[in-house]
């Protein structure tokens, strides 16, 4: 591994106002190569090469361009690994689904504010002599922030964990839901960057605030459409009908479809996987404008919980309004990859 890297100078024609910016955030000076920083927390090369790219950096070289904190970041995950609280092949998981996570944290909080923030006030001063003040005052506020809803993310995450049987732990009964913005890629040809940029942010915020306001978690969002998971069916039914009618009443939303599915699902690194994930995804593929599907089996878990008929002919008079939601069945259909399926139309009763 330490053949693949190629002697460099990384203070060549970098600028020196952006140096110190970079040693404001890291909290300390370059100092180590990485061969150096892997020999100081008495790792193998190799092995702090795989957890560097694991944390979404590229290979630099020997240049010497390392820190303590990444001599010592190194030391506590191989330590982790030789106590036996982690696996070797876990704790390059969890250098990964860091990195990638706070990469796009990064991004997106220097994308949103720190670019707008730091346009040079008058003629002649640089970006990055405006952005160091600024992240002086905004470091400590934004790293105390990011640590305590890691805590709180934390503790819901492994509360449900504790909660669920053990078989249940990786693979989990969950309901899963993806909505879909409606002519999305027309919609891109037609309107400016900026505008489209203004679309997604609105799209991916309400959907997130109505997803976590009634009790779901957001998994990823794609742009023009999110994934989100509830352990509850019925949850996921309330969530998918809010988004449609939140959407609706927005004059600058294109329509918006639906779809759910029940079943196991495989969890890995904050993500989903496994045929119930396809079928939601294909059932949105399928669903009308403005209208949520979802499969045989959450319509099944939604009337044995009492939160819909299976059919209207089991309601009753003058027990219209103990249920919340009404489903249709639709024609049966083949579905890519699944087979045949006959998804059902869920509504709002009343």
């Amino acid at each position: 591994m330490a053949d693949e890297y190629v002697a460099e100078d990384a203070d060549d024609g970098e600028d020196p106002i952006a140096l110190q910016l970079e040693q404001l955030i890291l909290g300390a000076e370059r100092k180590y190569t990485p061969f150096q920083a892997a020999r100081s927390a008495g790792v193998s090369m190799d092995l702090a090469a795989r957890f560097w790219r694991a944390m979404g950096f590229a290979d630099i070289g020997q240049a010497k361009a390392l820190t303590e904190a990444d001599v010592l970041a190194l030391r506590r995950l191989a330590g982790l690994v030789e106590a036996g609280l982690l696996s070797e092949p876990t704790a390059i998981q969890v250098a990964r689904s860091t990195g990638q996570t706070t990469a796009r944290l990064a991004e997106w909080q220097t994308d949103s504010f720190l670019e707008e923030l730091t346009e040079p006030p008058e003629p002649g001063m640089t970006r990055a002599e405006v952005a160091y003040p600024l992240v002086e005052l905004l470091l400590p506020e934004l790293e105390e922030f990011l640590t305590y809803v890691w805590r709180r993310q934390l503790a819901a995450s492994t509360s449900r964990v504790v909660r669920s049987d053990d078989e249940e732990a990786v693979d989990r009964r969950l309901a899963v839901g993806f909505a879909d913005l409606v002519g999305f890629t027309r919609l891109t040809r037609r309107l400016e960057e900026e505008e489209l940029g203004e679309l997604v942010e609105a799209f991916e915020t309400t959907a997130a605030d109505q997803v976590h306001a009634h009790g779901g978690r957001l998994i990823k969002t794609l742009g023009d459409e999110i994934l989100y998971v509830a352990d509850d069916p019925g949850t996921a039914a309330e969530i998918g009908l809010r988004l449609i009618e939140t959407m609706t009443g927005d004059e600058s939303m294109p329509a918006l479809r639906v779809g759910m599915a029940f079943g196991t699902v495989t969890t890995r690194m904050g993500d989903v996987f496994g045929t119930t994930v396809n079928l939601a995804s294909r059932l949105t593929s399928i669903a009308p404008r403005d209208a949520v599907l979802v499969d045989g089996e959450l319509a099944q878990a939604l009337g044995e919980s009492g939160d819909a008929p299976v059919s209207e002919v089991d309601v009753e008079a003058g027990s219209e309004d103990k249920y919340r939601f009404a489903l249709q069945p639709m024609w049966r259909r083949p579905v890519r990859g699944l087979g045949v399926v006959e998804p059902w139309l869920l509504s709002r009763r009343g």
